[in-house]
């Protein structure tokens, strides 16, 4: 069901705003954020990525004008990832088809009793997984 779920959002994220599902994920942190910027290792940190992962997925979105990098004035280490305008353009036509499709496909499809029972559930599991809760940091 997750995986489906998924896909069919995936879809809908790239037919309403031609991004993929990790653009996304990458740009509502980007459009969240204090000046539509974090360090790359705290938009790792928060999408519970590698490194690597984020540095792949930024160079892809860079490429196409959704994202940013910039040298850290205080850390020669660190490198901002700032959104762009064309970014924000993306994520702004996303956000509100994403949170419909997410309705329709899920919340809309259970009842009120259903989802109570998620939710306990999803409480359940969270609550098991209290060691890895340093990965939320």
């Amino acid at each position: 069901m997750r995986r489906q779920l998924d896909l069919a959002l995936e879809r809908q994220l790239q037919e309403d705003a031609g991004i993929s599902e990790p653009d996304y994920s990458i740009l509502i942190m980007l459009f969240e954020s204090p000046e539509r910027q974090l360090r790359a290792n705290e938009l790792g940190a928060f999408l519970g990525w590698e490194k690597s992962r984020v540095s792949h997925q930024v160079s892809r979105m860079e490429k196409r004008g959704l994202v940013e990098r910039r040298e850290c004035d205080t850390d020669a280490r660190g490198t901002w990832i700032t959104m762009t305008p064309d970014g924000r353009r993306a994520v702004l036509g996303a956000m509100r088809q994403h949170a419909a499709s997410l309705r329709k496909y899920f919340f809309d499809a259970l009842s009120p009793e259903e989802l109570a029972a998620i939710q306990s559930a999803s409480a359940k599991v969270l609550t098991s997984l209290e060691p890895c809760a340093e990965l939320d940091k």
